[in-house]
């Protein structure tokens, strides 16, 4: 939906969270948009009014609205976001695990800050031998990695923030101490039946009897609100060389963990400059390896080079874009393993026209091919992330997403801190490396053992940016492996065949899974389903969310995923 200009005395902001309802708050705010991932807005205007419209989580927006009306940037709102979202869904993200912003100022420079997790000094030399297990087999303590959250805050702070530091964790500090009731989606998602499995969660989500909390029973994070309270008031070194890291690397341990005080006081947050493709009118600039960006513009410069410039109308027409569309995604997922940290190998083939058209050569319009022709690929799926985009008056603008990877992470809570630790280090499974060219494609050989300590593992995160001459648009997303090609899918129906961000959002969305399967969304029509499973393709089912926020002009229109039934939030 487009909005009516921006002016002094009617500026709103529209916020989403990863959760499934929202609140309106009445309060008017100055030139802000925040969407989080996961939610969907559904937009309403919103006049100066006190009170509130109350579905389950109108404590959630506080987060947000007081660092809003203190003047703050879109950084400091971004981080409050992930801050607060970490509370309501610490099975996605939180400061156990890792972070990446793609940041663009006022001026249009943008910068990414990688604050992924690294692989620990001691990490066990064997530990990539155990990649082809189930994937809770992964989620143990010998799979934490070095968490980067919190560095990663501080960078972004530091170069963008304008409020102090400790005022971005009060409403979530707040928050953690009072409690708040357990969402419906959570308490009846069925990740949360792994916390029954795990005694380090029992003080936290099973009562007194031993059963685990229901829909509407309080939750509080007690100590993780100690916790950010000491990192509020004493800053992040506490976390990396002070009382925090003594406590949380003692937890690690004595879960049988391999991290070390060094491993914390070394980590470092990357600061560099983003990495950007021509995409129509745009520049659209995202994260370098070992993020997702350069999958995600892969894909969408083997779809370019179709030069579709409106929407498929016939049945025929739309199994030929899905086909070559999940072709793209085949041959995407086959190049994930040269996605690796830059400062250990780099390779940017993977931008450039010249490779997508190779790979666009070696698409047929007929049919599918075995996944050997693809590109070996056998990395694990996860879905732990959450995604916020921010757009602020004075035309800077935050693309961030943060991880713990798995559903809950490690499923190691440290009792002491109240942290929930990841497992991003089994990212590694599946990896390879070696340097990319035309004529070696559909080469492989395993990279077991070829990871290196500092390393920062490989991921579908791609939060983006992108600027035309009159335009901004801030787009990403969570799930995983399924943010690159639902956020294509997004782009390609938003800036090729002219929807509007809402529409091109909830477009039914295809996935291709490390096993070769094509997961279309239900709503994807049956005989265009029927068509591609005639071409070959195996057909299953999956799930995903988008969001983005786009400026033209002084108009602004935004969309949060209703894949996961948010409400609108506006001030």
């Amino acid at each position: 939906m487009q909005l009516t200009p921006l002016s002094q005395q009617d500026v709103w902001a529209r916020v989403s969270l990863s959760a499934e309802d929202i609140y309106l708050f009445g309060t008017m705010i100055t030139g802000f948009w925040l969407i989080g991932a996961g939610l969907a807005l559904t937009y309403r205007r919103i006049k100066k009014r006190n009170g509130l419209f109350k579905p389950p989580q109108v404590i959630t927006m506080n987060c947000f609205r007081d660092i809003l009306q203190k003047g703050g940037s879109a950084v400091d709102a971004a981080i409050a976001a992930l801050l607060c979202t970490s509370i309501i869904n610490p099975q996605c993200a939180g400061i156990g695990g890792g972070v990446i912003f793609t940041v663009m100022d006022s001026s249009g420079k943008v910068k990414i800050i990688n604050s992924r997790e690294t692989v620990p000094r001691n990490v066990n030399s064997d530990l990539l031998k155990l990649c082809r297990k189930t994937t809770e087999q992964t989620t143990e303590c010998k799979w934490i990695g070095v968490p980067g959250e919190i560095r990663g805050y501080e960078a972004a702070h530091r170069l963008y923030g304008k409020l102090p530091w400790a005022d971005l964790f009060q409403p979530t500090i707040k928050l953690a101490r009072e409690g708040f009731p357990i969402p419906y989606y959570q308490a009846n998602n069925e990740c949360f039946s792994f916390i029954s499995l795990s005694l380090s969660f029992r003080k936290l989500y099973l009562d007194k009897n031993g059963n685990l909390l229901k829909t509407g029973d309080t939750v509080k994070f007690e100590k993780l609100a100690d916790t950010l309270e000491m990192i509020a008031n004493e800053g992040p070194d506490v976390f990396y060389n002070g009382t925090i890291a003594k406590n949380l690397i003692s937890d690690i341990q004595d879960a049988g963990g391999k991290l070390t005080l060094e491993d914390l006081a070394l980590y470092q947050a990357n600061v560099t400059d983003a990495w950007n493709i021509s995409l129509e009118e745009y520049r659209m600039y995202f994260p370098p390896p070992p993020a997702g960006g350069a999958i995600l513009s892969l894909i969408l410069n083997i779809m370019k080079g179709y030069k579709m410039n409106s929407e498929p109308k016939t049945t025929d027409e739309k199994i030929l874009f899905y086909h070559r569309y999940i072709e793209a995604l085949k041959f995407a997922n086959g190049l994930k393993k040269h996605i690796r940290d830059p400062n250990f190998s780099s390779d940017k083939n993977l931008t450039e026209d010249s490779f997508a058209n190779h790979i666009r050569s070696l698409i047929s319009s007929d049919k599918t091919h075995d996944p050997q022709y693809y590109g070996k690929n056998s990395y694990l799926d996860s879905i732990g992330t959450t995604h916020v985009s921010v757009l602020a008056e004075d035309g800077s603008a935050v693309s961030v997403t943060s991880s713990i990877n798995d559903e809950f992470g490690s499923n190691v809570l440290s009792s002491s801190t109240g942290i929930i630790l990841n497992n991003h280090l089994n990212d590694f499974c599946g990896s390879f490396s070696f340097p990319l060219s035309p004529n070696r494609v559909l080469s492989c050989y395993s990279r077991s053992l070829l990871y290196f300590s500092g390393e920062r593992p490989p991921s579908n995160m791609a939060p983006s940016v992108l600027k035309s001459p009159s335009k901004t648009l801030v787009i990403g997303g969570s799930g995983a492996e399924m943010i690159p090609p639902a956020v294509a899918s997004a782009l390609m129906n938003h800036l090729w065949f002219g929807k509007s961000l809402k529409e091109a959002i909830i477009t039914p969305v295809v996935l291709v899974d490390s096993k070769s399967e094509v997961k279309p969304e239900p709503k994807l029509e049956k005989d265009v389903v029927d068509g591609l499973e005639a071409k070959g393709h195996k057909i299953a089912k999956f799930y995903n969310t988008v969001n983005a926020v786009e400026k033209a002009g002084n108009c602004i229109s935004a969309w949060s995923d209703e894949r996961k039934k948010g409400k609108a939030a506006g001030y």
